[in-house]
């Protein structure tokens, strides 16, 4: 697709050494290179941002009393500066990776061309699951959806993950203040609960950081213990070619966001612990297999 949108993305992490070589590979295969990507380093001691192929930029060591929404403003700060020389900018976790549907598109940005008109644009948000007893550990060496076959639809992470325009991520970026729609083209594949080994440690590790620093105290970093459970209580015994296969229909998608007056459109939902034990499992479509 000839004249296709220039595309940044950014993160921030703190200690991120299993994730952050996969999104870094993604984003830069995404977005055309890693030269578009910015990591925002919040104080790693586990050397995972050293030597990565994109800018690093690296934060004080300081107290915040209100971090997560200071860590937001940062990033709505530079999307608007990066908008100045990028037609769009991607915030995700390093843990979120974003894909669009590889039988329409080969990247971001041929999603991005083919939305001309769309400010911001919303991904159909899916926590991948570890069946645990089913499925060994991931290798890191092989796509994660080949290892994995299975998600939970999540409405609370149908985030408006790009955005054309100015208007500012709110809600830890589960909402914008301009109106965006779920893109049933696009996918996010939240790989939180996609190892449980990988859980285990982070979730210990996160806590922790909350218990000496405030970072994530609201937000899952609080939850440590509980975010393991999620998984060891889950029923797995049924048969994945079994399982039904996900469905994004109009009427769903519809129903993931809603507006907060005056100005705040914003993906409906709870937590994910209680998402993730309430909703049903389902099959990830096939074509993506080699996406993530």
């Amino acid at each position: 697709m000839a004249g296709l949108p220039e595309i940044a993305a950014i993160t921030v992490v703190r200690d991120e050494a299993v994730m952050l070589p996969r999104w870094v590979a993604h984003y830069s295969k995404q977005c055309g290179g890693p030269e578009r990507l910015v990591v925002i380093d919040d104080n790693s001691a586990d050397g995972s941002t050293e030597d990565l192929p994109c800018p690093v930029i690296r934060l004080p060591d300081r107290h915040h009393p209100d971090w997560a929404a200071a860590r937001l403003r940062m990033v709505n700060a530079l999307a608007t500066s990066l908008l100045q020389a990028f037609d769009a900018v991607v915030f995700a976790d390093a843990d979120e990776f974003l894909v669009a549907d590889p039988t329409r598109y080969a990247d971001l940005r041929e999603l991005v061309a083919d939305r001309p008109d769309a400010k911001a644009i919303g991904a159909i948000g899916m926590n991948v699951v570890h069946r645990v007893g089913v499925e060994a550990p991931l290798d890191p060496a092989r796509p994660v959806l080949q290892q994995r076959g299975t998600a939970k639809y999540i409405p609370k992470m149908c985030k408006p993950a790009i955005k054309r325009d100015s208007g500012h991520w709110a809600s830890g970026s589960h909402g914008i203040k301009m109106p965006y729609a779920v893109d049933p083209d696009l996918y996010l594949f939240h790989l939180k609960f996609a190892d449980r080994d990988h859980l285990v440690a982070t979730a210990a590790h996160r806590q922790g950081l909350t218990e000496e620093t405030g970072r994530g105290a609201d937000a899952n970093w609080r939850l440590g213990d509980e975010l393991v459970e999620v998984l060891d209580d889950m029923d797995v015994t049924t048969d994945e070619d079994k399982l039904p296969p996900f469905r994004a229909t109009p009427e769903k998608l519809a129903r993931a966001v809603e507006l907060k007056p005056p100005e705040l459109w914003h993906a409906v939902g709870g937590g994910q612990v209680r998402a993730m034990r309430d909703r049903p499992l389902v099959r990830i479509p096939e074509r993506f297999r080699d996406t993530v």
